[in-house]
């Protein structure tokens, strides 16, 4: 007979942020209880205060806590009010992010020292640290000098409460245009820059390009690119309702995902990706470390090369000609994003690394 068990979440999660929407619903659906100890006010003082007083009242009440993300701040207050195993969703680094990604700070900046310093402590005081990819778990251990013992992987999946495929046979729709969809926050590893070139190279080509977000680091400089190139087939949605975002998506006949060339391109895959796969849609984006250890190329996605927009273009192209292989790549995706990346075969997995240590 299976155990009951009994997870207190912790720490300044947002319910709204994929990653932790997904795992609390697959423990969920796999029969754990999920108990939450959560505040998410500015002040860290007042955030921790609120924790410790909220935290008293599950004393004895759980079997396993876990940091949500993003929790590096939050690690060292969970150590010291339980001696129970910690599971800590890191699921990104900071320094990795601020740093090397975006490069708000100098890696010689005491910001940058600062990063460094709390991704590493904060996975040393826990038990186990899951993070959602092989390729991410090298980086960490590499990067912060640790073991491997410690690290696992939890893929991210989709959340399925907001993208779903419509019921039927997933086909091409007629129509001389060829829809062209990316969605997310305008950052370096999104690569947009390299949307935008490949646009510029279809430009006399019956394709258009949608980029859907509320704005970002490289958003500006983004839009700049679009004017100097004189192109009128790339549109910025702004930021789209639900389900304004879930009709462009059906409407899409490739949707994109990352293309930058850094280090959290390579090790990560973005959640549009799955969100992608999960809507039966076509992917295209970057042949990575990560991504090849999930997806196959002309199986169930198109890879093309990292930051190189004439190939983002050629597998385009390539897709906006041949019908029959754009609609077999999108059953293969559904077909495979049901079998492997569903909330409850997500949260499987989490619960398993939880009876591990309990």
């Amino acid at each position: 007979m299976n155990k009951e068990l009994t997870v207190l979440y912790f720490g300044s999660y947002s319910l709204a942020n994929a990653r932790n929407a997904i795992l609390m619903k697959g423990l969920r659906e796999n029969g754990v209880t999920i108990l939450e100890c959560n505040d998410r006010s500015r002040s860290y003082i007042t955030k921790y205060l609120k924790l410790l007083f909220k935290y008293l009242k599950f004393i004895g009440k759980f079997d396993v806590m876990i940091v949500g993300f993003s929790g590096q701040e939050m690690m060292p207050l969970a150590r010291i009010l339980t001696r129970k195993p910690i599971i800590f969703d890191a699921f990104t680094s900071h320094y990795m992010g601020y740093i090397l990604d975006r490069k708000y700070f100098s890696s010689q900046s005491l910001r940058a020292k600062y990063y460094h310093f709390i991704d590493r402590w904060s996975c040393s005081l826990a038990d186990i640290v899951i993070l959602d990819t092989q390729a991410h778990i090298n980086y960490f251990l590499k990067e912060f000098n640790f073991l491997a013992y410690k690290f696992r992987k939890i893929l991210l999946g989709a959340n399925t409460d907001l993208f779903q495929r419509q019921d039927g046979p997933i086909l091409s729709k007629d129509g001389a245009q060829f829809n062209v969809v990316f969605w997310g926050n305008f950052i370096p590893l999104q690569g947009v820059e390299y949307i935008i070139r490949a646009a510029k190279i279809l430009e006399q080509h019956s394709v258009k390009f949608y980029l859907v977000g509320g704005g970002g680091q490289t958003m500006p400089e983004n839009k700049k690119l679009v004017h100097n190139l004189g192109l009128n087939n790339v549109e910025f949605t702004g930021k789209l309702s639900q389900e304004d975002l879930n009709r462009k998506i059906v409407d899409a006949d490739v949707c994109l995902g990352a293309f930058g060339g850094g280090i959290k391109t390579d090790v990560t895959i973005q959640n549009k990706i799955f969100e992608a796969l999960a809507m039966g849609k076509v992917i295209i984006t970057s042949r990575t470390t990560a991504i090849e250890e999930i997806l196959t190329d002309g199986e169930n996605c198109i890879l093309c090369a990292s930051a190189n927009p004439q190939s983002l273009a050629d597998k385009i192209l390539m897709l906006a000609h041949d019908k029959e292989l754009k609609d077999r790549i999108a059953v293969n995706g559904y077909e495979f994003f049901k079998k492997n990346l569903d909330e409850k075969i997500i949260g499987g997995e989490l619960k398993k690394i939880i009876e591990e240590i309990t």
